[in-house]
């Protein structure tokens, strides 16, 4: 892996901290530089221990990377490309952490190919908290970390960030962005849908009867509204497919159970109860659940 001596991270948020954790944790001899648009997040981080150097402007942060990593919402990201385009030195890689890749491609390649090389990145890690204060170093242990490329990606800098997240723990795997968008649709960003329309269906009086079951499927629905209603616009035509395939799925469902058909019922319910299982079992498989 080429040498990184220098990480520069920008957005000091729960991801962006975690990965500024993990650096320092795991490759010793690499600066991390952290920075972030809000004083008060800056100097959180360094009290907390998340970065041991921060920078005031993102010219400071970003002017001798060799890697500068964006952790703020996928709407900040073509602005920041066009900032840095004039700020990072030759041959820097760029990368984010963001949820959705086709828009971010568009505007690297708009607005930072000819000063910087950019590969997507998208750790599956997370949690609906949000802050720089939840920031974990083992966030990436035994995580998967998607990257996408186009024709015209730089391979090398593909070699380097398959280096980069594999050391804070990543198993790496490489998509297009638009087969990540619509993979990650289904698998992501529509729970998160199905959640918040299910606990707005929910009586807010009846709520307070819920047991672990209900909290259990409504968790994400904790997510920071504006990240997530950034990630729906950002993926909005794949995200729109996915709620029509739900609705169809439930559909079937409600039919059933107003026909009283029991054994309609049963293997609508069975076919979902074999689908996780055999999920479950891939998970545990490739140790990311616990057997």
């Amino acid at each position: 892996m080429k040498s990184l001596r220098q990480v520069s991270i920008i957005g000091l948020g729960l991801l962006g901290g975690s990965v500024a954790l993990a650096v320092r944790q795991r490759m010793a001899g690499t600066t991390v530089i952290g920075y972030s648009h809000r004083p008060a997040t800056r100097r959180r981080a360094k009290a907390l221990g998340i970065v041991a150097e921060t920078a005031r402007n993102l010219k400071s942060a970003v002017a001798t990377a060799d890697l500068v990593v964006l952790a703020t919402p996928i709407f900040t990201f073509e602005k920041y490309f066009t900032d840095l385009s004039g700020l990072v030195p030759p041959d820097c890689i760029v990368t984010d952490v963001g949820s959705t890749k086709m828009l971010p491609h568009e505007w690297a390649q708009n607005r930072l190919a000819k000063h910087a090389r950019y590969v997507g990145s998208h750790p599956v890690a997370g949690s609906e908290q949000r802050g720089v204060e939840f920031a974990r170093d083992d966030l990436f242990d035994q995580a998967c970390c998607i990257l996408t490329t186009t024709p015209a990606t730089d391979r090398d800098a593909v070699r380097v960030l398959k280096g980069f997240w594999s050391a804070l723990g990543c198993s790496i795997r490489m998509m297009s962005p638009v087969e990540h968008d619509r993979v990650f649709a289904n698998i992501s960003h529509l729970p998160h849908v199905m959640a918040a329309g299910l606990v707005n269906a929910s009586d807010e009086d009846e709520i307070m009867f819920a047991g672990k079951g209900f909290l259990d499927s409504t968790r994400i629905a904790s997510g920071p509204p504006t990240i997530w209603t950034d990630v729906l616009l950002a993926n909005r035509e794949n995200i729109a497919e996915g709620i029509d395939r739900a609705i169809e799925e439930l559909t079937k469902l409600r039919a059933a159970i107003a026909d009283g058909k029991r054994e309609q019922i049963e293997q609508l319910l069975e076919a979902a109860r074999r689908k996780r299982a055999t999920l479950v079992k891939y998970k545990i498989r490739k140790k990311e659940l616990p057997s």
